[in-house]
């Protein structure tokens, strides 16, 4: 036995495992080896290097979960290039679906869509920045930077330190990929941009978002097709009513209008050639669009001690899954959602006044999101108001929870609800109040945003006045 080791109890079993078999069953003694000029010198440098800041700063005290309040917003779409044009075409209900104008159109069946037209990325952005950036991360940017603006924070020091991102995207650089595959397919070329896989992954945009502003909390990407920009809201609301972070940016982007990606699309069916008539008898299909939001969900007392201004606050996040149909709804796993965000935010179903609905204008998806609220909310299903934005916006897919926000934000904070457009003819499988035509003025205090996507995965949002 050696002799470090020969006494008993504590220090014998300290010893790893490897070396106890090596010596005390053996009864032979091990001489350690002197580390050589090598291995000091590597250690002396790790020994130098200072200690790293937390991962996430730890935030939370012991009163428990938190509160989470919005205190920024931003968009990029088709109706306006910041929060300010957008709500005012909400309450104008103006549509943003226009003929389509990109390469190789006339090529579609389908060639409407709320695109966002004479986009210029040299306006906000330098040459190396566009090299770098797809479209959606472009959108993204701009969005986040209004939000922060319109937040008053800066990411200087501790705050930075226990505050994230994370963004929705279901298609992320789907113009880099449509792009590309023109140069290699198409023009014979064997060769691309070396930035080619940074710009078209999907999480380029919440990267970005991160090393603009300095954020080094949690930061990521959610890729959950429609849904995209629930679910990554309702895991940032999470995270700052838990405790882990402080501030979180959240929302979505999409950018598919692109030869690709619509054609893509068409292959589904489920495209209407002639705009979006959400709950409407005579619906045929949804609208494509694109664009982003992205807002700053805060530590209520945070944004308090420092004067902010609340826009609204986040109450409630539920998530399910139909684990039924690839592309077909199911009103039972909608309706999981939408009961479990009403219980974690403590409502019950009367205190909710309006919801921003899925809403895409086809004839699966509108009766069964009908089916699923007037089950969960029973008899006060009658005296909701429920009305879907993609009739203005389109579907901006991964992105378009995002920006239907807004109108969330709209209805508790100015008391106008957005309508739904293009609505026709009254169908009996939609008999809900899905505002017609004609934003309304009304005082709510609690509001549900849905997001059904295909693969059967449903997320919904709880938001209360501030």
């Amino acid at each position: 036995m050696s002799p470090k080791s020969g006494k008993s109890g504590k220090d014998d079993k300290g010893r790893a495992g490897k070396d106890r078999a090596g010596s005390d069953r053996a009864g032979r003694t091990r001489s350690k080896a002197k580390p050589g000029a090598d291995e000091t010198a590597a250690r002396d440098a790790v020994a130098a290097i200072p200690p790293a800041a937390p991962a996430v700063a730890p935030v939370q005290g012991a009163s428990g979960l938190r509160r989470v309040v919005i205190t920024g917003a931003g968009t990029v779409n088709a109706l306006g290039l910041d929060v300010a044009s957008t709500l005012a075409a909400f309450r104008d209900g103006r549509s943003g679906i226009t003929q389509l104008d990109f390469r190789d159109v006339e090529r579609l069946t389908i060639q409407i869509g709320a695109q966002v037209h004479d986009w210029n990325p040299e306006t906000y952005f330098n040459r190396q920045q566009i090299l770098l950036y797809d479209k959606f991360t472009q959108f993204t940017l701009l969005a986040a930077k209004e939000a922060v603006a319109q937040s008053g924070l800066s990411f200087h020091g501790e705050l930075g330190l226990c505050s994230g991102v994370v963004l929705g995207t279901a298609g992320g650089g789907l113009n880099t990929w449509d792009e590309n595959y023109r140069v290699v397919y198409e023009e014979g070329k064997n060769r691309v941009h070396p930035f080619v896989v940074p710009k078209l992954m999907n999480n380029a945009a919440a990267s970005h978002v991160s090393m603009e502003f300095g954020l080094r909390g949690p930061a990521f990407t959610v890729a959950t097709a429609c849904a995209s920009s629930n679910h990554a809201m309702g895991l940032a609301f999470q995270m700052v009513r838990s405790g882990a972070a402080q501030v979180m940016l959240t929302g979505g982007a999409e950018a598919m209008l692109c030869f690709g990606g619509v054609k893509a699309w068409e292959g589904l069916r489920v495209m209407s050639k002639d705009g979006c008539r959400p709950f409407s008898a005579n619906r045929n299909g949804m609208v494509q669009g694109e664009g982003a939001g992205v807002f700053v969900f805060e530590d209520h007392d945070h944004a308090r001690a420092r004067g902010a201004d609340i826009l609204a606050e986040v109450v409630g996040f539920a998530m399910s899954a139909d684990a039924q149909d690839i592309v077909m709804p199911s009103a039972q796993g909608a309706e999981r959602a939408i009961t479990g965000a009403m219980r974690d935010a403590r409502l019950n179903p009367e205190d909710v006044g309006y919801i921003n609905a899925h809403g895409t204008g086809t004839a699966a998806n509108d009766k069964t999101e009908c089916a699923a609220v007037a089950h969960a909310f029973g008899h006060h299903a009658d005296r909701l108001m429920m009305s879907s934005t993609k009739s203005m916006h389109g579907h901006i897919i991964g992105g378009t929870g995002a920006v239907e926000l807004l109108a969330c934000i709209m209805a508790l904070r100015d008391g106008v609800i957005a309508p739904t457009i293009g609505y026709q003819e009254p169908d009996p499988e939609c008999a809900l109040d899905v505002v017609p035509n004609t934003a309304r003025e009304a005082r709510v205090d609690a509001v549900l945003s849905n997001a059904f996507a295909f693969g059967g995965l449903n997320a919904v949002l709880a938001l209360r006045r501030a």
